[in-house]
């Protein structure tokens, strides 16, 4: 979750804020953690907050605050047609499969991750 806007942030930062799709304050994506990960997490720690979500926050971030994107416009989850939609070529059909694939870091979290809007 970005915590903290971009003046005074040196290129670097901005770039990882930008890769991490952290383009405006109070955006949170999911990222998978590795060794790249973390140290780009380091790098803009300041300007960011971060941790392990638990199913229940992910599940209150997807229910209440979720968007996607259906072709490239941002529409909300108001039903599982637009997950349907959107993914179940990844066999993804309902917000409960969208939110395990994103607690698990199934085969497709990235699919996932990229359909949610930051």
């Amino acid at each position: 979750v970005r915590i903290r806007g971009t003046i005074g942030v040196s290129p670097k930062a901005k770039k990882v804020m930008q890769l991490f799709r952290l383009r405006q304050l109070h955006n949170a994506t999911f990222v998978k953690l590795n060794e790249a990960t973390i140290r780009m997490l380091r790098l803009i720690e300041p300007y960011v907050t971060y941790g392990y979500p638990t199913r229940a926050t992910v599940e209150k971030l997807i229910y209440k605050r979720g968007f996607g994107k259906l072709h490239k416009q941002r529409i909300a989850i108001a039903d599982n047609t637009v997950i349907q939609e959107g993914l179940g070529q990844y066999n993804i059909r309902c917000t409960a499969d969208l939110v395990h694939e994103i607690i698990t870091v199934g085969p497709h979290f990235k699919q996932a991750n990229n359909f949610l809007w930051p």
